[in-house]
């Protein structure tokens, strides 16, 4: 049941975000809006205001707003000009099409922003759980359970802080203050390079000392001004990862195997149904960066791919030949197609294998 739910949950406020986003821009250029879809397909609720249709439609793997004059062929009443998007200027259709991506990362900076607010912002004490045998740790002295305060004089306020110090260390002897049994201690411990993986799985060089964290967290509670900088900040590095990911992926770093569509994304939100509303919600922002990072990818049938039609066009002072647009869109979609083929049998495989 948490399966179901939390797939409808998260595919829907995904998609009514991104389409909202078009709406709201569109609407504020004053074009005219005759359909705004949750779903695609044959509908199964429906109700117009003005001139729009608002509808819930069958297949829930994404939405669409239907604009007057979307199409530069299509024939219109002199009456509806004021009203086309295609009659508006380059810059206008521009930020109709980019408003959808955008509002997507809008909705995960809010998402961050209340967790932030509401919930604080969960830190990893500096405290030392594991000291690997034959380490620099162990050599010199450090224990299970000892808590770093400060490295050569600096506070450490979290194993973030800790571990960011050891690796900007270039392998110098680094002076420990170290909280043990009530009791401060001062340890010095020279870091030593080591080769490890990081999260794309590829080798890196990088100083350790050999500890691992204790596991210790602690809640620090945050104000509207410095929940909105770090909603900003969770956003921004979730960009910089999914974007290095994809790039991964196409260098052949990160296994195309993982890639995953509907069913993963399914079974993850069940997971995080299951362990509250806030890890969802954690859940949503993080597929919503994701949603906005892909539909701004330079493909035909993207908004990535309209944007780059737009643009030419803003360069080149008119419109892209319609063969020339028709053709695009056609490789758009057979790329599209096969991509939700692949991710499809990919988490049809995935799905078999647990």
């Amino acid at each position: 049941m948490s399966f179901i739910i939390g797939f409808v949950v998260v595919l829907g406020v995904l998609i009514f975000f991104h389409e909202l986003g078009h709406f709201l821009v569109a609407k504020a250029f004053g074009v005219g809006v005759e359909k705004f879809s949750l779903g695609f397909g044959p509908k199964i609720l429906a109700k117009t205001v003005g001139r729009t249709e608002y509808r819930l439609s069958a297949i829930p793997l994404g939405g669409y707003v239907k604009m007057v004059g979307e199409q530069p062929d299509e024939e219109l009443d002199p009456a509806d000009i004021p009203y086309s998007f295609t009659h508006k200027n380059v810059f206008q259709r521009i930020l109709i099409v980019a408003s959808g991506p955008f509002f997507n990362f809008f909705l995960a900076i809010v998402i961050f922003f209340g967790i932030f607010w509401f919930s604080g912002m969960m830190m990893m004490e500096p405290v030392i759980g594991d000291v690997s045998e034959g380490s620099p740790a162990e050599t010199a002295g450090v224990q299970s359970g000892d808590k770093v305060l400060a490295i050569n004089g600096a506070a450490i306020e979290n194993w973030s802080d800790m571990a960011e110090k050891i690796m900007d260390s270039n392998g110098e002897p680094m002076d420990f203050t170290f909280l043990r049994e009530n009791r401060q201690i001062q340890i010095s411990v020279k870091p030593k390079d080591d080769v490890m993986e990081n999260i794309f799985g590829e080798e890196q060089h990088r100083y350790i000392i050999g500890v691992s964290s204790s596991g210790e967290v602690r809640t620090i509670p945050m104000g509207p001004a410095d929940a909105f900088v770090e909603s900003l900040n969770r956003t921004y590095l979730i960009c910089k990862l999914t974007i290095l990911s994809v790039v991964k992926v196409f260098q052949g770093a990160i296994p195309a195997k993982t890639i995953g569509g509907p069913i993963l994304i399914a079974q993850m939100a069940g997971e995080q149904v299951e362990q509250g509303i806030v890890n969802l919600l954690a859940f949503i922002a993080l597929i919503s960066v994701n949603l906005g990072i892909l539909n701004l990818l330079p493909v035909p049938v993207l908004d990535g791919g309209h944007i780059l039609f737009f643009s030419i066009e803003a360069i080149i002072r008119r419109p892209v030949s319609i063969k020339t647009r028709e053709i695009a869109q056609q490789i758009g979609i057979f790329l599209l197609l096969m991509l939700m083929v692949f991710v499809f049998y990919n988490d049809i495989m995935r799905f078999f294998e647990k």
